[in-house]
């Protein structure tokens, strides 16, 4: 069945207008006729109702979404089958999806960006800690209300960690602008693979494009696992630019631990407290470039009133003015570093109003009350000191002289007197250097190198003293020039031969599948409501 204005779903949910067309289906803004509200409904396309595969994950998508309750995911109210069409039921979440807002304003301020990224993380915590990977976090899925909230939605290829999944093995699910590079690899999502892809939503909040592309999705996913992000403009404040280098780390391991440690950190920048991002984030410490933390946050009640909330002359004057004043000033001094943005939006839930970022503040007025009062010296401070040493003075002659090193020996008849240069010799044996051990052995891991170029693993090998054999295998999937296997693995003597097996893919003939349309699919202009998607 296709659907058209008029028409009643499940005899409950009246069509009146589309919203948005996908790539798995159709977005309807509906009225509950039981409920007497109006919600979204999309679709699911019908050249795909016949198919498992897509009815499967369309049903996937309902009972994922389901489990969670966040007032920061667009909740399922509903599920159903009509007329061999499937749907799902909603919440109609007025506002855009951040794609749009990307497409219309370019680029974002600091503030409004880590503000999206904090809400975004703190939902994702919640899918996280029920076991849920998101595995496709866009611009496309993050809807933007009138208030400046986050909605997360599109939890279609969403999987389970105990779940098994409904791709082929060695199946790339996800889009590839914002894949992080151990799904482009083939290995499993996991919560660290969605903290990626929402660096990825920030870099671009902040300079108006993604840090990788390439003439093909291939390509895109190549220079997610081999290349360096490039780096962020001077003009985004040295924390912000180390916390989404952090999120855009090759290993999870650089990584934010967790979701929630990563919105504790972009909440802490917002409010000026740079030890605490680093605290929640010691990957920032990896790529801080500042010469000096910035460690206390201005009253947002006494900051100017002039507010910076875009990219341009503004933010340039205000990083320079913002670097000279914090050079002047002394080693304690505490500047904001981000603040409000011009559109009036709300800080997070919980937080107080953020002050302008790099705003000069009064150093009479707020840096002297927050220093502690020099405690004086006492008069008698001195003469303990000198008491104290001179005791210590007598109690090592006293022990020098019971040690015998300051008695004079007597010499025998016989024996004549020592010279104070045997004397000397005698006293003072000089040390004999340890030699220090080398290694032997040098240990090899697979999992350090498989799923990486080969040529980063033969320098890496040769480096450690090993001799490397290089194997190209042909195959028709997979990365070109991705290792595969090593042998062999584990304590090796320095010149060993290493096999080093690694992939030369050949370009099978394109053909168009379901999945491909999805990923290609546009979305016409959202009306001022906009569902989760």
């Amino acid at each position: 069945m296709r659907p058209t204005s008029g028409i009643t779903l499940g005899g409950r949910y009246h069509l009146e207008s589309r919203i948005a067309i996908g790539g798995m289906g159709e977005v309807w803004n509906a009225r509950d006729e039981v409920l007497g509200r109006n919600v979204a409904i999309k679709i699911l396309k019908e050249e795909y109702a016949g198919d498992p595969g897509f009815l499967q994950r369309f049903r996937n998508e309902a009972q994922h979404t389901a489990l969670l309750n966040h007032n920061g995911i667009a909740n399922v109210f509903d599920y159903g089958e009509d007329s061999g069409s499937a749907y799902l039921v909603m919440e109609l979440v007025p506002g855009e999806p951040l794609s749009s807002i990307l497409e219309r304003e370019k680029v974002l301020s600091p503030d409004r960006a880590l503000s999206i990224m904090a809400q975004t993380a703190r939902a994702l915590a919640v899918a996280h800690a029920r076991g849920l990977v998101h595995r496709d976090i866009k611009p496309g899925n993050l809807l933007i209300t009138p208030d400046n909230r986050v909605k997360v939605t599109d939890f279609g290829i969403a999987r389970l960690a105990d779940q098994v999944p409904l791709t082929q093995t060695g199946q790339v699910m996800g889009t590839a602008q914002y894949l992080a590079p151990e799904q482009a690899t083939g290995q499993q999502a996991t919560g660290s693979s969605d903290i990626y892809s929402l660096g990825v939503i920030g870099y671009e909040c902040l300079t108006g494009h993604r840090p990788f592309s390439g003439e093909s999705q291939i390509a895109i996913a190549l220079a997610q696992v081999n290349d360096a992000p490039p780096p962020l403009p001077e003009q985004v404040p040295a924390p912000v630019r180390a916390l989404l280098m952090s999120m855009l780390s090759k290993d999870p391991r650089n990584r934010p631990a967790n979701a929630i440690k990563l919105a504790e950190a972009a909440e802490a920048i917002r409010r000026g407290d740079v030890r605490a991002a680093q605290a929640a984030v010691p990957g920032m410490l990896l790529h801080d470039d500042s010469t000096e933390a910035i460690t206390q946050p201005q009253d947002a009640r006494t900051a100017p009133t002039a507010v910076v909330g875009g990219v341009g002359a503004g933010i340039g004057a205000s990083a320079a003015a913002a670097q000279a004043a914090h050079a002047a000033a002394p080693a304690t001094a505490a500047l904001p570093i981000m603040g409000g943005h011009n559109d009036g939006a709300s800080a997070v839930e919980g937080a107080h109003e953020p002050s302008p970022w790099y705003a000069p503040i009064d150093e009479e007025e707020e840096l002297a009350p927050t220093r502690p009062p020099r405690k004086k010296r006492s008069a008698l401070t001195w003469p303990l000191v000198a008491l104290v040493a001179l005791l210590l003075f007598v109690l090592l002659g006293i022990w020098l002289t019971n040690s015998g090193l300051f008695s004079s020996p007597q010499p025998s008849p016989s024996s004549p007197a020592p010279s104070p240069t045997t004397a000397v010799t005698s006293a003072s044996p000089t040390p004999t250097p340890t030699a220090t051990p080398t290694p032997t052995t040098v240990t090899v891991v697979a999992g350090n190198y498989v799923g990486r170029n080969y040529t980063e693993v033969q320098s890496e090998l040769e480096a450690l003293g090993l001799r490397v054999d290089l194997n190209p295998v042909e195959q028709t999937q997979g990365i070109m020039g991705a290792v595969t296997s090593l042998t062999p693995t584990g304590r090796l003597q320095p010149g060993t031969t290493v096999t080093v097996t690694y992939a030369v893919v050949s370009a099978p003939t394109p053909t168009p599948t379901p999945t491909q349309s999805h990923a290609n699919a546009t979305t016409p202009p959202a009306s001022p409501a906009t569902p989760g998607k």
